[in-house]
């Protein structure tokens, strides 16, 4: 008998593939390390840990799992591979390749080196194919038309089902459309960091059939109430281990914001997470968000969210309050 049951989660076209995905993805970034810096290779969430993770979201309801190639040196992937030959159960898979904290030369979007890493990918996940392939991060050095035409060989070759970008900036972005279409695009994105909104992505994905999807929903932990005001921040917590990205956060109207948002969830009986988590959701222009539990319990303001989605009004007012 499943420890919970499961809730049904909407499901949305993946750009112009032919695919849906779910809007709730399991962000299998701590698995084996912390993201792709190799300081942490071997931290992280361990195999008997990332088992339990993976088995809650499965029970949960989530069936789409993200990884990359660099997260955790590819420990990431071999520990998603031997948990499908363990259960038997065939999630959708999304994984990424550029290696962006690699030292020396291994790293980028070069055709053989894309073609090279996806198929260790495949080895380590123990699968034919992956059902999105994104580039984890613009390359400079290698021209769009040369990356989506990678792309578009692999597609062809039916090593991928759908193909897309991460970290792209909107001027990314366009570029790449230019040289042809990618099916999705995955940046950070919550009520702590609006850049994408800012800048016109998020109207360019809408306009171009590119699903805008979600990493770090939760800003590292910052919109889930780990974090006080006057207090110092907890061990072993991402602003202990990666506090890069975060410092901007330190200030009083964000502490303002933070204690308003965790009272309005509080009002509907929801954590601050699920608040949070349930915003991003009421937003037309999100088609899936990537949540990375550290263990099976933080999968929890998941369900809250889909079973008590924030009112327009409430919606509205809290991203005025962050804006």
């Amino acid at each position: 008998m499943p420890v919970t049951e499961p809730i049904a989660i909407e499901k949305r076209p993946l750009g112009r593939s032919g695919l849906a995905i779910p809007r709730i993805a399991l962000g299998c970034g701590n698995f084996g390390g912390i993201g792709s810096s190799p300081a942490f290779f071997g931290q992280g969430v361990d195999e008997e840990q990332a088992f339990a993770i993976m088995d809650a979201a499965w029970e949960l309801g989530i069936s789409h799992f993200d990884t990359a190639d660099a997260y955790g040196g590819g420990r990431s992937e071999t520990i998603i591979g031997n948990w499908m030959r363990s259960r038997g159960h065939t999630p959708l898979l999304t994984t990424k390749t550029y290696n962006p904290m690699a030292e020396g030369a291994d790293s980028g979007l070069a055709p053989e080196r894309m073609r090279r890493q996806l198929h260790s990918s495949l080895e380590r996940l123990g699968t034919d194919h992956v059902d999105l392939y994104l580039t984890h991060e613009y390359d400079p050095g290698v021209p769009a038309a040369e990356v989506v035409a990678t792309l578009e060989a692999l597609r062809a070759e039916g090593l991928i089902r759908a193909s897309g970008v991460s970290n792209y900036d909107s001027a990314q972005l366009r570029e790449t459309l230019g040289a042809g279409h990618v099916d999705a695009i995955q940046n950070s994105y919550s009520l702590l960091v609006r850049e994408d909104e800012r800048s016109g992505l998020l109207a360019t994905c809408a306009a171009e059939q590119v699903t805008y999807t979600v990493y770090s929903p939760l800003a590292g932990g910052w919109l889930t109430g780990k974090y006080r005001r006057g207090e110092g921040f907890p061990a072993g917590s991402r602003m202990t281990q990666r506090p890069e990205g975060y410092a901007s956060f330190q200030t009083d109207a964000v502490f303002d914001a933070l204690e308003t948002l965790e009272a309005t969830g509080a009002a509907r009986g929801i954590s601050m997470a699920a608040a949070a988590l349930s915003w991003l959701l009421g937003s037309e222009e999100v088609g899936a968000i990537v949540v990375g539990p550290m263990r099976p319990e933080h999968l929890d303001p998941v369900r809250e969210a889909l079973e008590s989605p924030l009112g327009a009004v409430d919606r509205s007012a809290i991203g005025e309050l962050f804006a």
